[in-house]
């Protein structure tokens, strides 16, 4: 006789299995990775609205800003922008958190620190690269 191997979320029958535990995964960052969903996602540059939104930045700038495709979990603990916040703040996600209809979540590790800085409204010198060397 062989044992069956568990599997967490399999331990209810399948006729249950959705009653008891609808959401299994939620939480956990074992879906397909942000990074690879990134390389797939829209840009800055492909919405108009952030055109108008950031018009102080050239197309080769938007086009290096990627934006999580609509469905993806956030990274839990990762720090994202929403360019459809008004206030640019930089939040941490959760584990339960996706990109929605209305987010346009900018993960920062995907973004050199210079044009981040840049996105969240921070206009020293110093931290947009722009110091002259004294």
């Amino acid at each position: 006789m062989t044992e069956k191997q568990f599997q967490p979320g399999t331990q209810h029958p399948d006729e249950w299995q959705n009653d008891l535990n609808p959401h299994a995964q939620a939480g956990q960052n074992n879906e397909r990775s942000d990074a690879e969903q990134i390389k797939q996602a829209a840009t800055a540059y492909e919405i108009k609205d952030i055109h108008r939104q950031f018009h102080g930045f050239s197309d080769d700038e938007l086009k290096r800003i990627p934006l999580l495709p609509l469905g993806s979990r956030l990274e839990q603990g990762a720090t994202y922008v929403d360019l459809h916040d008004p206030q640019l703040r930089e939040i941490k996600a959760l584990g339960n958190m996706k990109a929605g209809q209305y987010n346009w979540y900018v993960p920062k590790s995907e973004v050199d620190y210079q044009l981040w800085n840049r996105l969240i409204g921070i206009t020293t010198p110093e931290r947009l690269g722009d110091a002259e060397d004294t």
